[in-house]
């Protein structure tokens, strides 16, 4: 029997919860995110389908989400610990299909690793069990490796599955722009287009050692490698060594003055210091992320001088980060995110570099 891959990706999986609570708003325009209220600074968690043909998306500020949205539309806040608790039904249903290794990478998706002659059928049983436990529905990638099977399930999207292998990869994916890769955001997309590179095909085609000038050793292989849909396919169900902890907040009226910035800096890095020592793992490097008024964001990072447990030197750090921004600006959100050294053995896993995960 062959060794297959199965991404399943949860449909809308949010606001898919959000309706099952809620029946009463099944097939209507769903936002989810913040505490619910348009008015506030806060951005869409997801959007259910209905919402989406409307232009409105994840990451989207509700503000714009409201113009956006038709009449009737129904905003509701976030809800954590009621996503948490279908997501582990969900991922306690598909650990027990027989015969598989579940690796989770997300609230609302999974890699199930299978050897079977027939992946399709083990997708079906796959989204057959989720319904029947959930009530949600789910879509199924299925591929050779990770980098395919979590492409294919895009194609799955809603309520279906996708084979996507090297037998097929160019004939699919071959003239997609290099965006539709997983892993390749719109910057990456940029520099590419900047070498000649703008298709799939392309970028399998394209010069190595160009590649690698311009992103470096590990990510130029890399991306020439994603190219040709190369990646991992083993599926491991070891847990996932947390690199870092982060804090952040939008906040409903800007900062103006460097004195609230550093106020708001101390307490985000304070927090996020907490959640490293409740590991009992130091501080290495420590990254400032801060949006100005409108909508222009900034990352910043700084290594420090020695690891660190001490909760005062790695505030120092952040805040150091934060004297750098420009007074000048108002600041609409700021996050700090505190990197631990790794605990003693490492991580038994080899990640690769998209999303740290695949």
């Amino acid at each position: 029997m062959a060794e297959w891959v199965l991404h399943v990706d949860m449909d809308q999986f949010i606001a898919a919860v959000e309706v099952l609570r809620r029946p009463e708003l099944a097939g209507l325009p769903v936002i989810v995110g913040g505490r619910g209220d348009p008015t506030e600074r806060a951005v869409v968690s997801t959007a259910s389908y209905e919402a989406r043909a409307f232009g409105i998306g994840s990451g989207m500020p509700l503000k714009i989400a409201a113009r956006k949205a038709p009449e009737g539309a129904v905003f509701l806040p976030v809800d954590h610990e009621a996503y948490e608790a279908a997501s582990h039904e969900v991922m306690s249903t598909l650990r027990a299909l027989p015969g598989v290794v579940l690796e989770v990478i997300g609230w609302d998706e999974c890699f199930l690793g299978v050897s079977t002659d027939d992946p399709e059928a083990v997708a079906a049983a796959a989204q057959s069990a989720v319904l029947e436990a959930t009530g949600l529905h789910c879509s199924v990638g299925i591929g050779d490796n990770k980098v395919r099977a979590k492409i294919a399930t895009e194609f799955g999207k809603p309520r279906g599955m996708f084979r996507l292998t090297t037998a097929n990869w160019f004939d699919v994916m071959g003239e997609k722009p290099t965006r539709d890769l997983w892993g390749v955001g719109p910057k990456v997309s940029k520099r590419l287009a900047d070498h000649g590179v703008k298709t799939v095909r392309q970028l399998a085609d394209a010069d190595q050692d160009e590649l690698v000038a311009e992103f470096g050793p590990r990510m130029g292989v890399w991306y020439r490698e994603l190219g040709s849909g190369i990646g991992p396919a083993v599926v491991d169900d070891t847990p996932w060594v947390a690199r870092s902890h982060s804090r952040e907040t939008t906040f409903q009226q800007n900062l103006t003055t460097p004195e609230e910035v550093e106020a708001a800096v101390r307490d985000l890095a304070g927090s996020a210091f907490d959640d490293c020592a409740a590991e009992g793992r130091p501080v290495v490097r420590v990254h400032l992320k801060v949006r100005y008024a409108p909508f222009e964001t900034k990352t910043f990072g700084r290594k420090l001088a020695q690891p660190t447990e001490r909760r005062e030197e790695a505030i120092a750090a952040a805040v150091a980060l934060g004297a750098a921004l420009d007074p000048e600006r108002e600041v609409r959100l700021l996050g700090v995110r505190a990197e631990m050294s790794m605990p003693e053995g490492g991580d038994a896993v080899e990640r690769t570099p998209v999303r740290g995960r695949i």
